[in-house]
């Protein structure tokens, strides 16, 4: 068939971008599979992550149960201990004895019962004895006939009353760690205490004394040792993490298995501000992570109270939590290698089932690709060509008679469009003709009326100025001639008010000359930047002094320019009275001179006068320099800045204006060593 040379090349030369056909029954096929895998993996990391984190909350929660029960079971025991041998047999006869004795018998009954039950502390108390205090509650409670056991918290001097090496024990040096509470004391001496009271009675049944016995807690390895073992047996915890446990005297650690830096224990640790502000500040029983020392754990924090039932310590356990998360981590990933293997096993499926629906598909987008290249011949091909005889092969069949109808009736209209081609290229090129010839004289209508009104404005402005400054300079000579040598003292001044007379006069010439742009013809001279501007600073100098402006120069340009020294300094003075005018308060003006470069090549200078003021409206920039344009300045016609442009414009520079927000308002001429005709 004619055109299957040229079919087979544009289809080999089609791009893959634009199979938009095959990419979307592509994406129908797998995109159920993209859509559904990746919400399941998101629900089940959503999902498995938070119930792997409540599992370990949960896990934390009922180690610090078992902690609790060893505290209690330990607090327990010491109570039981003292309520025994209060009750025993062995105390009745020894209290029985003669009092020259008894005291003997007693100390040595309760060294051999401190020892066997391993108390830090045992003493009896009479009950005549004279507390310096309220007594503790469990003496209190054991003078009214009940044995008790609390928590309590020692001063340095209780310690000392009750053993002498306990306040030894119970100092503690505080250790600064990361994220750890502030705290300014240098160590903690006070000690945490399970004290124990119980009721003795005599013969008579009423209460002869008091036996009271404990033990410190503070580094108290055994004790916290004993309770990580029972909480954290060996193999308890997966993934290697490991279990620690810890008696909080306030918020510092006096008993841990937690290590510091250098494998020692972290005695004399704080813990975190949130953690203190939750357990010990409300009350509540802390699950969840926390940093202790130098790692996260997944921590357990409950409070302990005194027998009053104050907040005095508190009881931690936890394991860390770095091992946990990496098993996650290695689970989640693994699932994510599940899930693109998948997503690849059923694209490649995909692809070779479809390649049979795509095949037809692609011959008929490759033949209106040849169409629109210009192959007019092109076509899809028979049935038993594309080897597709289902309903793509009989649409691409419909599709090749309707090219071929397609294509006669294009032959046809062709003939049509070529003579129609000519006519319209003719009437098109007069339009075009036309349109600009009266684009140009529109321009030129436009620019003779302003031309017009710049002359009309200028003359009468030269007219009504020149008046006034022949009267001016006459009086002035009046002046002289009256003073007669009078006049030397304040001769400065004359000749300094006959050299403005004289400027005032170039300027009004100035003003005519932008009427007559062709007749401008100015004298040229060499100037240096620095000289121009200290010349200008002398000519405002009574503003400056009048309006308390302080001045900052910074002149690092040593070039000379090439113009008419007095419009350009025209148009310094009035950039330097623009910018006092913005500073009614005072402020600082900043002159600055630099040189102007471009390609590495010297070009002229920019010259910047910068306030301090309060700068430019955004909306004001746009037209600052469009003539008649004020900011509502008091005395001002909009011409200045306009003048100004001009002027510098004629040398083939340029004046610019910047006003950053808070920064005042910056302008800069832009002038080059050699003016461009």
């Amino acid at each position: 068939m004619p055109g299957l040379g040229a079919l087979a090349g544009a289809q080999a030369a089609q791009p893959a971008v634009r199979r938009s056909l095959r990419t979307r029954l592509l994406l129908l096929a797998l995109l159920p599979l993209g859509v559904v895998l990746p919400l399941l993996l998101a629900v089940l990391a959503w999902w498995g992550g938070d119930y792997f984190e409540r599992l370990l909350v949960t896990k934390v929660h009922s180690d610090l149960a078992v902690a609790h029960g060893y505290f209690d079971r330990v607090s327990d025991s010491v109570g039981r201990s003292l309520a025994a041998l209060a009750e025993s047999e062995r105390l009745a006869r020894v209290l029985r004895l003669a009092p020259a004795q008894r005291d003997r018998a007693i100390a040595a009954l309760l060294a051999s019962t401190r020892g066997e039950q391993r108390l830090d502390f045992l003493h009896f108390v009479t009950v005549d004895r004279k507390f310096r205090q309220k007594p503790r509650p469990a003496i209190a409670s054991a003078l009214a006939g009940g044995p008790l056991t609390s928590t309590e918290i020692f001063t340095p001097e209780e310690l000392a009353s009750l053993a002498p090496d306990l306040a030894r024990r119970a100092e503690t040096p505080l250790i600064a760690t990361a994220n750890a509470r502030p705290d300014r004391r240098a160590s903690e001496n006070r000690g945490l205490v399970i004290h124990a009271a119980a009721p003795v009675r005599d013969a008579s049944g009423n209460i002869a004394g008091v036996l009271e016995g404990g033990v410190l807690l503070n580094k108290n390895l055994d004790f916290i040792d004993r309770l990580n073992a029972i909480v954290y047996p060996e193999g308890a915890l997966p993934f290697g993490s490991a279990g620690t446990a810890t008696l909080f005297l306030g918020d510092v650690r006096v008993a841990t298995n937690v290590r510091l830096f250098a494998g020692e224990r972290a005695i004399g640790t704080r813990v975190s501000q949130s953690v203190h502000d939750s357990v010990l500040g409300h009350g509540k029983v802390w699950l969840d992570r926390a940093f202790v020392v130098s790692d996260w754990y997944v921590s357990a924090y409950e409070p302990l109270k005194n027998g009053a039932g104050e907040r005095i310590g508190m009881l931690y356990v936890g394991f860390l939590e770095a091992p946990f998360s990496d098993a996650g981590r290695r689970v989640f990933a693994g699932i994510v290698f599940l899930f693109v293997l998948v997503m690849l096993v059923a694209a490649v499926l995909a692809v070779v089932w479809a390649r049979r629906v795509f095949r037809p598909v692609e011959r008929m987008h490759a033949a209106m690709h040849a169409i629109e290249r210009g192959d007019a011949h092109a076509r899809v091909g028979v049935l038993g060509e594309l080897g597709s005889e289902d309903e793509l092969g009989i649409v691409a069949a419909h599709f090749d008679r309707l090219l071929d109808q397609l294509q006669a009736q294009t032959d046809a209209l062709k003939r049509w469009g070529d003579s129609l081609d000519g006519k319209v290229t003719e009437r098109t090129t007069e339009l075009e003709q036309a349109v600009t010839n009266l684009k140009a004289a529109q321009s030129q209508l436009v620019k003779n009326e302003k031309l017009a009104a710049i002359g009309q404005l200028t003359a009468g402005v030269a007219h009504e100025i020149n008046n006034p400054i022949a009267v001016i300079q006459g009086n002035l000579e009046v002046l002289r001639a009256l003073l007669g040598p009078q006049a030397e003292p304040v001769e400065p001044e004359i000749k300094l008010i006959h050299e403005q007379v004289h400027r005032i006069r170039l300027i009004v010439t100035k003003l005519l000359q932008f009427a007559r742009p062709h007749d401008y013809a100015g004298y040229l001279e060499p100037v240096n930047a620095p000289q121009l501007v200290q010349d200008s600073l002398l000519l405002v100098r009574h503003l400056l002094k009048k309006g308390h402006i302080a001045i900052e120069q910074q002149l690092d340009s040593s070039r000379q320019i090439l113009c008419n020294r007095s419009e350009v300094q025209q148009v310094i003075i009035n950039l330097l009275v623009n910018a006092i005018e913005a500073m009614p308060q005072g402020g600082l003006l900043k002159l600055a001179a630099e040189d102007w470069d471009e390609a590495d090549m010297p070009v002229g200078l920019r010259l910047s006068v910068s306030d301090s003021g309060p700068g430019i409206p955004a909306k004001d920039l746009e037209r600052l320099f469009q003539p008649f344009f004020t900011a509502k300045k008091p005395g001002g016609n909009g011409l200045g800045l306009w003048v100004s442009k001009t002027l510098i414009e004629r040398y083939g520079g340029r004046l610019t204006a910047a006003s950053p927000p808070g920064q005042g308002a910056c302008f800069t001429v832009w002038l080059r060593c050699e003016p461009i005709e």
